[in-house]
């Protein structure tokens, strides 16, 4: 046990990991089946799009002041705590849902601790992957996020198979909530000052310069714009019975399997390649549209796996690119407003394609593949700025 928590970049990096595993468990053990929770509630499309994309703005923009308050403050640990108990416990309470109101506040509660956690949280792992490589250190974080995020709806599945219950499954999600809190606990009390893990040479390489900043965020917004939430796949799958229920969060547990194994692999050739790899990931990403929306059993099951992969580009080589480009004292307010803006963009995105669900489902592919198209441009531009 002392050599796992010996203090070195990777040991932490391994601890936060876990309690990222756990709490994947929970909040996207539950976004597995939210979607079809809304439409057994009275929600319509429209209202399943506004609410995931609202989560997700949300999610989004309270990242910037989370970040400004913990560069503010250096108390990334308080602001980290605070968000996870915010986030976690928010789930289980899905169970005592009445109505597609109560369900959504919760729903955006969760997000809402989601946004409080990321930066000063995103921080700290930058503080560790300095010395082993950013798109390494968050590809193996995000590795291990998504083992719980494929486990979550797997159990989440088997639960309401063998009960028939929405809330039921929510409810049996409070026991991963309280390992990843329990686990965040340990962590603080071996790491307690996390910049000590920082190496100085790599903090004080080149930082890149805001046009670098802005056209990057221009490029992944767009990218955000066109990626459809899984409430409003779920829903799809349980309108026009192309998944049955009981195989609705497995399909979602299966993208996240293809997120774990993607990150790890494109983390690594992020620190070889830099911004190209962003590229490659859109160009097959953006083919989940037609192949969820406009097709079969089959194709929904491919396109999940074409969505798994836009995912963990997402998490880990966005992050990582951040990490090596934003000053050391402002990296909390870097992360905070980069997110702002991509969640206002996935906000858009995501409730104009619940909008255009109820409109034309065609119309709806079209606008998710040629807005992703766009974002890749911007990422060419920037291709042989960072390696």
């Amino acid at each position: 046990m002392k050599v796992i928590f010996k203090k070195s970049p990777w040991a932490f990096i391994v601890l936060i990991g876990v309690v990222s595993l756990f709490s994947d468990m929970t909040h996207e053990g539950a976004r597995g089946i939210t979607g079809p929770f809304l439409a057994t509630l009275g929600a319509s499309g429209a209202i399943v799009g506004f609410v995931a994309g609202f989560g997700e703005l949300v999610g989004y923009g309270l990242r910037l002041f989370s970040g400004i308050i913990s560069d503010r403050t250096k108390k990334y640990w308080t602001v980290t705590f605070v968000g996870y108990f915010i986030n976690l416990l928010a789930v289980p309470a899905l169970a005592l849902a009445g109505s597609w109101q109560m369900a959504a506040v919760l729903m955006i509660l969760e997000r809402a601790g989601r946004a409080i956690r990321n930066p000063a949280r995103d921080v700290m792992l930058s503080h560790a992957t300095s010395s082993i490589g950013h798109g390494k250190g968050f590809g193996v974080h995000e590795a291990l996020d998504q083992i719980g995020a494929v486990s979550g709806p797997l159990i989440v599945s088997a639960v309401y198979f063998f009960s028939g219950s929405y809330s039921e499954s929510f409810a049996v999600l409070l026991i991963p909530a309280l390992l990843a809190l329990s686990i965040l606990f340990v962590a603080r009390l071996k790491y307690p000052k996390t910049e000590q893990l920082e190496i100085k040479e790599n903090v004080e390489k080149k930082v890149f310069s805001k046009r670098f900043f802005w056209i990057y965020l221009a490029g992944v917004s767009l990218m955000a714009a066109g990626f459809a939430d899984y409430p409003l796949i779920a829903f799809h799958f349980k309108q026009t019975n192309q998944v049955s229920t009981t195989m609705i969060p497995v399909m979602y547990a299966i993208a996240m399997g293809v997120d774990a194994l993607t990150a790890l692999l494109l983390g690594h050739w992020f620190d070889k390649h830099g911004v190209k790899v962003i590229i490659g990931s859109t160009l097959i990403s953006l083919l989940f549209a037609p192949l969820v929306f406009m097709g079969n059993f089959t194709t929904a099951l491919l396109g999940m796996v074409c969505w798994g992969i836009g995912m963990a580009a997402q998490e880990s080589v966005v992050r990582a690119v951040l990490s090596s480009i934003l000053p050391p004292d402002k990296k909390a307010t870097g992360f905070g407003m980069f997110n702002a803006i991509f969640g206002l963009f996935w906000f858009l995105g995501s409730f104009l394609m619940g909008f255009l669900y109820d409109v034309s489902i065609p119309l709806l592919v079209g606008f998710s593949l040629i807005i992703q198209l766009a974002s890749v441009p911007f990422f060419v531009r920037l291709s042989k700025q960072i390696a």
